[in-house]
């Protein structure tokens, strides 16, 4: 996909010189976000059991496993978006860049900004295009016209959906396919200048042709950003994703990382039992 120049953002995107962030130049093995001994509780249950895990700039990380393991509530503490459900807590560390997010000094608001969120259904706000992709840069103070413009064009552009609705930005987001919505959805989440983009199960409710477009896109917005993604399609983890993290539920009935590497090892080699029966669909 042609590359178009980042706008220039303002005002709280002023710390980058450049506008949207560029990893271009950075080591394919630099660690964005470090786990811990991660472990989550709603109340007195335990989801998530001492997760260890590195998560690189500019690579797609798959987190698989059967359901009610714990991938979900993982990739949702990774932007603590769990927080959200009452007597949610967790434990450990999760470092972004060094930073422990999981400090309660932490601004949760900025973190969510750095690392944004796709859904598993594709969820545009009922207001136009257009409007979609500027909410957050308006919610965080940028209300030039021309300013949101290229924002929009541009998030629009990274998002692979810019040509398609270009000559309809005035049209409700709700008035698009499924597979087009989810891509809004992207071209919204990456109109704040995230760093880090989660995404849950994102084409879990697209046909094939939009399954496609959504992995071709994941592939081409690496190259700028770390991804996660939880998913249930072994096959589309295999196509799409640089490293594997492979989940189970432990003898306490909470979720645990029983494999992690790079994808090619995990699906053709890996080192454990548990792992190899799931890849090769004899269980889960």
């Amino acid at each position: 996909m042609e590359k178009t120049p980042a706008p220039k953002l303002q005002p709280i995107f002023t710390h980058r010189k450049d506008g949207l962030p560029d990893m271009g130049d950075i080591g394919s093995e630099m660690e964005k976000i470090k786990i811990q001994n991660l472990s989550a509780f709603y109340s007195r249950f335990k989801a998530l059991n001492d997760i260890n895990l590195n998560i690189f700039a500019n690579k797609i990380t798959a987190i698989i496993g059967p359901s009610g393991c714990g991938k979900s509530t993982l990739l949702r503490a990774i932007n603590r978006m769990n927080d959200l459900v009452p007597k949610y807590h967790a434990e450990g560390e999760i470092q972004l860049d060094g930073e422990n997010i999981l400090d309660p000094r932490t601004d949760i608001v900025d973190i969510r900004r750095k690392i944004g969120m796709v859904f598993q259904r594709p969820n545009p706000f009922s207001m136009s295009i257009f409007d979609n992709v500027a909410y957050g840069p308006r919610l965080y103070g940028i209300g030039r016209a021309s300013v949101l413009s290229d924002i929009v064009e541009y998030c629009l552009k990274q998002s692979a959906l810019w040509d398609e609705v270009k000559d309809k930005l005035n049209r409700s987001g709700m008035a698009i396919s499924g597979g087009q919505q989810q891509r809004l959805c992207i071209a919204r989440a990456l109109a704040v200048q995230p760093e880090v983009i989660l995404m849950d199960e994102p084409a879990s409710a697209l046909d094939p042709i939009s399954t496609l477009k959504i992995e071709d896109l994941m592939q081409d917005l690496k190259k700028d950003y770390a991804i996660v993604i939880v998913t249930h399609n072994m096959q589309q983890a295999a196509r799409v994703s640089d490293y594997t993290a492979f989940m189970m539920i432990d003898d306490r009935r909470a979720g645990t990382l029983v494999e992690y590497g790079a994808t090619t090892q995990i699906f053709t080699n890996p080192h454990n039992r548990q792992t190899e029966e799931y890849v090769t669909g004899r269980f889960g």
